[in-house]
């Protein structure tokens, strides 16, 4: 696996709804700049702007990169210098989208920021998959989405091919990958500039911008980061935050991802080995999932398989790495994880044929929805501390060859200045509202745990049965609009979350047992 795949596996923690499944496929392609997230409408003829505040905004069509769905609404920019030490010289352009609430004419002052993950997410371009949790905010409130700089159109850092190193992922790799990748980066951007204080920043000046008095913030996964930094530096302006899939400040993104994976790994497949059917039928998924990693070590099969995309027979050798990526993001996703242990069970009985198309689905060619030069700026520069290769992680599905790789890589990366306070917890009466999925295999409950201990007014919910990105899930979304109606998470009655159900193993491709 090559390093920028290697990298990405294992930094990125975000993934929003579908997006889950889909976000392993942006990360090994050619990176082919990322097409605009948000287009005008068609043929429509030039309108005057929409102002809000003293940003002019026309409309727009937020599309994601792949899938149907899609958002109308307003976009415009936002002029921003890239180091703030340096107010005169390059500027950034901000790329920002508004949802505009409801004409009923009762529209709140305070409008929601919805803050991306990744690091590397396009906040327009994830929207349209959260969208539908936002429907109850919007009758009362405005939404903005800003691109944070070096994603999407916000001077977008998005590194090249990786050259011959495809098939390698040593230190010495890594280190030639990201070399190449500052190269070609510094070209148009000051890498130092491109952390989550500088977002926090930029996110101040555009609520200045738009003349709102406070906001309300609602941050997925490393966009939890991003919201618990706002506060801490601009309380006053903060009204409220929910924090879904969250990111502790205290945390250092560097080891923490393969010994999550396996304890939700185990809470997954429990569900299968507590099925009489499931494990009748496939065993013990994780002793199954050992088995096939060693064969796949000592001898890669070379497989012939249909390709789910195009139809066509192809032939490719089916790595280890190529599967534990492909279960990490699985695993994201519960309800796509039921199909595991079959597909598992069956590559251990010599058909591979499953396994190798969907695992070729996921890494297929689609232009890249992750920025990864933005992503190392922010990871290198908060989190290099914590790249440490730990004993206890050798015998994990993912192992330290991850680690090892972004401590190479960081450790020829621009690195930005990080405040003194910055892996403080957030300490804040702020009202919050923490939502954690049950089987995250990313940002588990103890991370939300951890976070409301300091939060006076905050409150966490953890969502049964759930993976990661769980706004949208049951009755969240009404839960969600609740919250930031009243600003009080104390109140909110969440016993409709109790009927929420386990996702049930699948036992055949056919589907899930009655």
């Amino acid at each position: 696996m090559s390093p920028r795949n290697l990298f990405r596996i294992g930094v990125a923690v975000a993934a929003l709804g579908w997006f889950g499944w889909s976000w392993y496929r942006a990360h090994h392609p050619g990176d082919a700049p990322a097409k605009p997230s948000a287009t005008r409408a068609a043929d429509a003829p030039p309108a005057k702007p929409r102002m809000y505040g003293r940003i002019a905004f026309h409309p727009c069509t937020l599309a994601p990169q792949y899938g149907a769905m899609s958002v109308e609404a307003q976009c415009g920019t936002l002029s921003v210098p890239e180091d703030r030490a340096k107010p005169d010289g390059r500027k950034l352009a901000l790329a920002i989208a508004w949802v505009p609430a409801g004409d009923n004419g009762d529209v709140a002052p305070d409008p929601v920021f919805m803050l991306a993950g990744g690091p590397g997410q396009s906040a327009r371009d994830s929207y349209p998959q959260v969208a539908a949790a936002f429907a109850e905010v919007l009758k009362h409130r405005n939404v903005v989405l800003v691109d944070q700089r070096g994603t999407g159109g916000s001077n977008l850092l998005s590194c090249g091919d990786d050259g011959d190193d495809q098939d390698s992922a040593s230190p010495a790799a890594a280190t030639a990958f990201a070399t190449r990748c500052v190269e070609a980066l510094s070209k148009k951007a000051d890498l130092r500039f491109y952390t989550t204080t500088d977002a926090v920043a930029d996110l101040e000046d555009v609520r200045q911008a738009l003349g709102a008095p406070q906001l309300d913030l609602v941050g997925i996964s490393y966009g939890t980061r991003v919201a618990q930094q706002y506060a801490m530096r601009h309380p006053a302006t903060t009204r409220s935050i929910v924090l879904d899939s969250t990111v502790p400040n205290t945390l250092g993104l560097g080891n923490i991802f393969a010994r999550n994976l396996d304890d939700a790994l185990a809470l997954q497949f429990a569900q299968c080995t507590r099925s009489p059917a499931c494990k009748a039928r496939v065993g013990d998924p994780r002793a199954e999932l050992s088995k096939l990693m060693a064969t796949l070590r000592a001898n890669p099969p070379r497989v012939r398989y249909r390709d789910a995309g195009s139809g066509e027979w192809r032939e490719d050798t089916l790595t280890p790495d190529r599967i534990a990526g492909m279960v990490r993001m699985y695993a994201y996703m519960p309800v796509v994880a039921t199909l595991l242990p079959v597909l598992i069970h069956d590559a251990n009985q010599g058909h591979y044929e499953n396994l190798a198309a969907l695992s070729r689905m996921m890494s297929g060619e689609m232009q890249d929805a992750m920025a990864m030069g933005m992503q190392m700026s922010v990871v290198c520069s908060e989190d290099a501390a914590s790249m440490v290769a730990r004993k206890e992680d050798a015998d994990t599905l993912l192992g330290n060859g991850m680690t090892e790789a972004m401590a190479a890589m960081c450790a020829v990366w621009p690195k930005g200045e990080v405040p003194a306070d910055f892996h403080k917890p957030l300490a804040s009466e702020v009202p919050a509202l923490v939502l954690e999925g049950e089987f995250d295999p990313v940002t588990p409950p103890r991370y939300g745990e951890d976070v409301v201990k300091s939060l006076k007014n905050g409150r966490l919910l953890v969502l049964r049965g759930q993976g990661h990105n769980v706004i949208g899930a049951g009755c969240m979304p009404r839960l969600f609009a609740r919250f930031l109606q009243d600003a009080n998470a104390k109140s909110l009655d969440a016993k409709c979350l109790d009927t929420l159900a386990y996702a049930q193993p699948f036992t055949s491709f056919n589907g899930w047992q009655p």
